[in-house]
């Protein structure tokens, strides 16, 4: 590879790096050309997968101010550029790392943090983002109708110990 390609791969796994919410690094080795793009089309908007050189790509983490991944960056080594929702990223990772044990996930990066493999499981068995914003509307909703009810209660109450009273004082005689 020449020196202004190599400069110019540089630049463009930087910008990747920096306009990514998270990376995550796999090893593809025997996987074929079809599977890799079944894979990028598994992952649709969510990432993209890239394999670049893995010099190149220290280099550009580097640049980019991600440390810690130059452990991870041996053998064949491709690079899945999350720029959408990191869990369903990692979940289309891991689903088809499930259907084709040849790819290998190796860790990541995200938010500052390098991350294991075990870790980018984790990730992938969070629920999606939908279904936890979701799950927090309904929780936000069933206090309020909890509130809505205490504070209806009150009125309610106060009516039926007041016809509790004048019921009494009826039978009493006052």
């Amino acid at each position: 590879m020449a020196r202004a390609d190599k400069a110019t791969a540089v630049a463009e796994l930087k910008s990747e790096f920096e306009g990514s919410a998270a990376a995550v690094l796999t090893e593809y080795r025997g996987l074929t050309v079809a599977q890799l793009k079944q894979l990028r089309i598994a992952l649709g908007g969510n990432a993209k997968f890239a394999v670049a050189k893995n010099t190149l790509t220290k280099i550009a983490a580097t640049e980019a101010g991600v440390t810690g991944l130059d452990s991870l960056l041996v053998g064949p080594t491709a690079v899945a550029f999350v720029t959408g929702d990191v869990v369903e990223a990692a979940k289309g990772l891991r689903d088809f790392a499930k259907a084709n044990p040849l790819l290998v996930i190796k860790g990541g990066f995200m938010e500052g943090k390098t991350l294991d493999a075990a870790e980018i499981t984790k990730l992938a068995d969070l629920e999606s983002r939908e279904v936890l914003l979701a799950k927090l509307a309904g929780a936000m909703k069933a206090k309020q109708s909890a509130a809505a009810a205490m504070f209806n209660a009150l009125p309610t109450n106060m009516a039926q110990l007041a016809e509790a009273l004048r019921a009494k004082r009826e039978e009493s005689g006052e």
